[in-house]
Order: C-alpha cells, then structure tokens, then sequence
C-alpha cells in the first residue's frame, strides 16, 4: 500500500508494508520526498531507534530507475539532447 501527497514544494510518498509472508517480519514505512533538485528517502531504524536519510541527486534517480531493468554490469547512460 502507498499514499501520495502533493506538498508546496515536494511530493510525499510513504509505502506501507503489508506483507505477503506470514512468517516475515514488516519492514518500517519508507517515505520519499521528492523536490525539484533531489529525492530523499527516509526510514525508521528500530536497531538505532532513529530514522535514516539518504538524498538522490536527479542523476542518481535516473540511474537508478534504469538499473531496476538491466542485467549485472556497469552502465552510463546517455543525457537525451
């Protein structure tokens, strides 16, 4: 399950863990904001009782959402003109 919340200056997005696996334990939400010059992903961490944050510049982001495609190996992508 997740929510999505139109913000000023970002949009929020928080994914639930609902759980398929009876016998897994449920991961802590993840909420990602995401501005126009990054996205930052946040979790709470219950072993250090505080929350995480990681920042993705756009690049990054990019990156990432091709990478979820590919096969093992080292990639570049191309900045369309």
């Amino acid at each position: 399950m997740f929510t999505i919340e139109h913000d000023f200056d970002a949009t929020v997005i928080t994914l639930v863990d609902e759980g398929t696996d009876r016998t897994a334990p449920l991961q802590e939400d993840v909420i990602l904001t995401a501005f126009e010059d990054c996205v930052t992903v946040d979790q709470y961490d219950p072993r250090r009782d505080e929350g995480v944050k990681i920042t993705l510049s756009m690049a990054q982001l990019r990156d990432l959402a091709a990478a979820l495609d590919l096969p093992e190996g080292v990639y570049r992508l191309k900045r369309a003109r």
